[in-house]
């Protein structure tokens, strides 16, 4: 997987070497954007129609937001490609450390001893694309860290270490 060494000034995050997700990530917010947006678009035309039309308020109201829904969709797809490339991790001497975001990055930290569950899902796109995501359960009730994108071979694996760390982490509380 790729690897890059990215500078975050004031996070601490210095000279850290971050693993990046698969590029075939892509695929699957494509597939899953245009899937949702044609649909939701789709029912938003039909309700317009049903509702009288361009002859009648509600008609024109539904189909604005017919072409609202349409736009965002578009410009969810426009960039994914970048926010894909945003997400990546790091597996550092006490904890995991994972970025995603273009806007509003967001930097979670878990620490190894505090992971209970380290849980690999591969639903029925990933698997096409040889693809998994991690999920990771803690001690805190309001954690929610998951890795999309990750190859499956390079998941089983990531699992397997990341298990053996929150053990041997664990042996000291």
């Amino acid at each position: 997987m790729p690897r890059e060494r990215l500078d975050e000034p004031g996070l601490g995050l210095t000279g850290t070497t971050w693993t990046r997700v698969s590029p075939k990530l892509v695929w699957t917010e494509l597939v899953t954007t245009v899937l949702i947006g044609v649909v939701v678009t789709a029912g938003c035309v039909l309700l317009g129609v049903v509702n009288g039309g361009f002859g009648r308020p509600a008609g024109v109201v539904w189909t604005s937001v017919a072409i609202v829904i349409g736009v965002a969709a578009l410009i969810t797809v426009v960039l994914t490609p970048r926010r894909v490339r945003s997400i990546g991790y790091a597996l550092r001497d006490d904890d995991l450390v994972f970025r995603r975001g273009l806007m509003w990055q967001r930097f979670t930290a878990v620490p190894y001893g505090r992971m209970q569950l380290v849980d690999v899902a591969r639903g029925p796109l990933d698997r096409a694309l040889g693809m998994s995501e991690l999920k990771f359960v803690t001690a805190a009730a309001a954690t929610n860290v998951r890795i999309p994108g990750i190859p499956a071979a390079d998941a089983d694996e990531l699992r397997d270490r990341l298990v053996e760390l929150a053990e041997s982490r664990r042996a000291g509380l």
